[in-house]
């Protein structure tokens, strides 16, 4: 806990920025990191939140005060606090970053109640895929958008300024792929009840049987734990997921950003794993192959020429993806089984082979849109921003 002399000593640094401000004014460098820095504490915040929030889910039965959404509201006031900041003074943003962050708190405030509201009417809401679920990934995707934007335009050259916009990435990753942890933990849920084990509690399977009015059975199971199309998993994680790892590498400017940038969420996912399952929460699958797609997006960008880089890139990352998964689905559902002692439990979500083709076409599109958009408005990676602010 920070001493009275401490806070003193900040409260009087910080109070002489504290004046009415427009986007896009001058900054000083030690605000300017002060404010993104703090950035990443909120984010890291509502990271922790939200994948304990999963977990929780799929063991107890909901409620408003739980200590994920405690955690996670922690990191949204934390957000709430630098959009005022940025908004009233004008320091640390331009226009178009304040707007999106401005835009993406408010249509995060606004889910909020309304999701409340949806849990009161309709109980569990069984899927992470809701519309007032999606309207919290939206509000969190502007939000990370406009400090993605705030860093890149306005932090100085420098190793730093790489590390913390890929730290960026990560997090808009982690965002943009969140409604997939609801197959990632179903399917093991379900292998986990088919070998006579059960994750979540009576109180919760009762609840989720009423709500199907169904009895507590592998269709109440499977309803709970995996209610969308099979379809929609791996579709969803390469027209969506892959594409924020092409816009990283696109801005990053340096091979192997998208793979650290994959690695970093992948790697965070696989460390919680055994802090939760030792806590007597439930497993999940564990995303592995978003860091060879990641890879496989690092290599097309070795390709020079935009729309041949885009569309060799979106069918080497979806073949890359769709192999992976192929291969965790049985090399992660052994070794996992083994561990357990039981047989069958799956590595990754169920798979249709046949919707590649879906998932390539919009990866493609958004790829093309992404070297459209970089050429248009002359975006220039951040390593070759750096080279041009250093020549005379």
């Amino acid at each position: 806990m920070k001493s009275p002399a401490s806070i003193k000593k900040a409260a009087e640094w910080a109070l002489p920025y504290w004046t009415r401000g427009q986007a896009g004014r001058e900054t000083p460098q030690d605000l300017f990191r002060v404010l993104y820095f703090g950035w990443l504490a909120a984010f890291t915040l509502k990271l922790l939140g939200s994948a304990w929030d999963v977990s929780w889910h799929f063991k107890w039965l909901r409620d408003d005060l739980a200590p994920p959404h405690l955690l996670n509201s922690a990191g949204t006031a934390l957000a709430l606090a630098l959009t005022i900041i940025h908004g009233y003074t004008g320091y640390g943003v331009d226009k178009a970053a304040l707007r999106l962050i401005q835009w993406g708190t408010g249509i995060f405030l606004v889910a909020v109640p309304l999701d409340l509201i949806n849990h009161r009417v309709n109980g569990l809401d069984i899927t992470s895929w809701s519309p007032s679920h999606l309207m919290l990934y939206a509000g969190t995707f502007f939000m990370i958008a406009g400090v993605i934007r705030g860093w890149f335009m306005g932090a100085p050259p420098g190793r730093e300024r790489t590390v913390v916009l890929g730290a960026f990435f990560a997090f808009f990753l982690e965002n943009v792929h969140f409604p997939e942890q609801h197959q990632e933990y179903g399917i093991l849920s379900i292998g986990a009840w088919d070998n006579q084990a059960v994750y979540a509690e009576p109180i919760l399977l009762q609840f989720a049987a009423d709500q199907l009015g169904r009895p507590v059975d592998r269709t109440t199971m499977t309803g709970f734990a995996l209610p969308v199309p099979d379809f929609l998993y791996p579709v969803y994680a390469v027209a969506a997921g892959v594409s924020v790892l092409v816009v990283a590498r696109l801005l990053i400017g340096r091979f192997g950003a998208a793979t650290l940038v994959a690695a970093a969420y992948v790697g965070f996912r696989a460390a919680i794993w055994p802090l939760l399952t030792f806590t007597g929460f439930p497993p999940s699958a564990v995303p592995f192959f978003l860091v060879l797609a990641g890879l496989a997006v690092d290599v097309a960008f070795l390709v020079r020429m935009p729309v041949a880089r885009a569309v060799l890139g979106a069918a080497g990352a979806t073949a890359v993806a769709y192999g992976a998964l192929v291969a965790q689905s049985a090399i992660m559902g052994q070794v996992y089984g083994a561990l357990k002692g039981q047989d069958g439990l799956l590595g990754a979500p169920p798979l249709v082979t046949a919707s590649a083709l879906w998932a390539g076409l919009g990866l493609l599109a958004v790829w093309l849109a992404v070297e459209w958009i970089a050429v248009k408005r002359d975006l220039q990676p951040i390593e070759a921003r750096v080279i041009a602010t250093a020549t005379p």
